[in-house]
């Protein structure tokens, strides 16, 4: 059983528990027993799937009488006992600005390390930080060749080489290399390999002997289940594991075996893997992670991605064109800028309670994202006037368009009647009184109030796929209580 569907059953059991007449001693086992089912099918250790049945009934036996909301116990119980099977009491590295940080991988042949190398590269380099990649794999042919491929995709600087056989001295020199260079992340990529190949764990051992690694990162890939229990203890017993990435979350893999045998590394998870491209790439919080498999969302972590999404300097121009009920083509460019920079949008989406991870499949994640590059390469051909509406769009601009960006005239057509669309649901919300201060914050105050507004100007379709309008209320709740909103909502009135 894959994680999604872990997570569906898991909720449906939570569900039918809501709904049960009495909270009693025999509807938690019942529930229990559907939770311990579905764990068991997603390939979890069943000594972790025992703890937690046991956990749980100890919680609902304490609070059994003390007129706690049982249900809400319940749930939040098994939210509890998940998150601490993810859990690592050791605290990840945290690299630090100004100063080369080295942060060797190791892991099994296969586990798309190499990979993994450059998402970590590419996942620090847009952070700002000066980052480098180190090919000490000489055991694989083409090692080099994929990091150099990745590397230059990425636009992060490399070293290697075709002829030197040792790794332990591609791996001194490298290294030397990049801190010469003053470079403040310096991945060491080494050769994968098995718990029984004793050669090449002396090498890996050799390797981080010369290099001193400031951290080392052990690559697990998800799709061989309970094995990897001993594959980590193995790498753990070699070299001092500091982190665990584990990658090949999006495939058919249960990934349940591979999540709790991160207990072995004693080590935390601090990435996840969930496809082939490099922002396929998330940092990893156990509790975030739970909730949402669980259909619960991620408040927080999605006021966090759209924070850094967003462009402030933008926003209070737009929100008061969305006041005036004005929506013009630069203002949809740059909306599309910002869902390219929200990374996988189907990951996004499982950020909202109600939505779990499968609204988007990944074909029509690829799509429409392949789809709003192309309206965006049309929107860099039209001029000033255009964006802004000072000048109408007739055929002619529109072949120009077409011609400029690459793209068919039918294309430039879908573009505009978007527009046209989106603009419509801008005119309706523009005539909406948002209440007092005519902003967000009031809107989570009152959701209500808001709620009976927005069915006049949402699209019943994308209501219902939201959860429905109370989910949507549910939201707002949630994010009239976070702090920093209102911090938020000030820097995009300033101007």
């Amino acid at each position: 059983m894959v994680l999604a569907e872990l997570g569906t059953k898991i909720s449906n059991a939570l569900q039918k528990l809501n709904k049960a007449v009495v909270i009693d001693e025999a509807a938690l086992e019942e529930c229990l027993k559907e939770i311990a089912t579905a764990l068991l099918q997603a390939d979890v250790n069943v000594k972790y799937v025992a703890k937690l049945r046991e956990n749980i009934r100890i919680q609902f036996k304490i609070q059994a009488d003390s007129g706690t909301n049982l249900r809400k116990l319940i749930q939040t119980s098994v939210v509890k006992e998940l998150t601490k099977m993810l859990e690592a009491d050791r605290k990840p590295f945290v690299p630090k600005k100004g100063k080369s940080n080295i942060v060797m991988f190791v892991g099994l042949q296969g586990s798309g390390k190499t990979t993994t190398c450059a998402k970590y590269a590419y996942y620090y380099r847009k952070k700002g930080w000066k980052t480098a990649l180190v090919c000490a794999d000489t055991f694989r042919a083409g090692a080099f060749d994929q990091l150099k491929q990745n590397a230059t995709k990425i636009q992060v600087p490399f070293y290697g080489s075709y002829t030197e056989t040792d790794p332990v001295q591609i791996a001194e020199e490298g290294v030397q290399h990049f801190k010469d260079e003053r470079f403040e992340i310096i991945i060491v990529d080494t050769s994968g390999r098995h718990k029984q190949e004793q050669d090449l764990f002396n090498e890996m051992k050799q390797v981080e002997a010369h290099v001193k690694p400031d951290e080392i990162i052990f690559v697990m890939d998800s799709s061989i289940g309970q094995a990897c229990y001993d594959q980590a203890l193995a790498f753990r017993k070699a070299v001092n594991v500091g982190s665990v990435i584990i990658t090949k979350l999006d495939g058919h893999a249960k990934g349940g075996g591979a999540l709790s045998a991160v207990a072995a590394t004693e080590s935390p998870i601090i990435f996840i893997g969930l496809g082939e491209r490099f922002d396929d790439f998330e940092s990893f919080e156990a509790q975030s992670f739970i909730q949402r498999i669980l259909g619960m969302g991620d408040i927080k972590k999605l006021f966090e991605v759209v924070k850094d999404a967003v462009n402030l300097e933008d926003q209070p121009k737009i929100l008061e064109d969305i006041k005036s009920g004005k929506f013009t083509l630069r203002d949809l460019q740059s909306q599309f800028h910002s869902i390219l920079k929200l990374g996988s949008l189907n990951q996004f989406m499982s950020m909202i309670p109600g939505l779990g991870t499968s609204i988007l499949t990944k074909g029509n994640e690829q799509e429409s994202i392949t789809r709003i590059k192309r309206f965006l390469c049309m929107l860099d051909s039209m001029t000033s006037d255009e964006l802004e509406g000072k000048a109408m769009l007739v055929q002619q601009r529109m072949v120009r368009i077409a011609k400029g960006s690459g793209t068919k005239l039918r294309e430039v057509n879908d573009l505009i009647e978007e527009h046209k669309r989106l603009a419509k649901i801008v005119e309706k919300m523009g005539k909406m009184n948002l209440g007092k201060g005519n902003d967000i914050m009031s809107m989570t105050r009152h959701p209500g109030q808001m709620m009976k507004k927005m069915q006049n100007v949402v699209d019943p379709k994308m209501l219902q796929q939201m959860g429905g309008m109370g989910n949507i209320m549910n939201m707002m709740k949630e994010m009239g209580k976070m702090e920093g909103l209102g911090d938020m909502m000030k820097q995009f009135k300033k101007k």
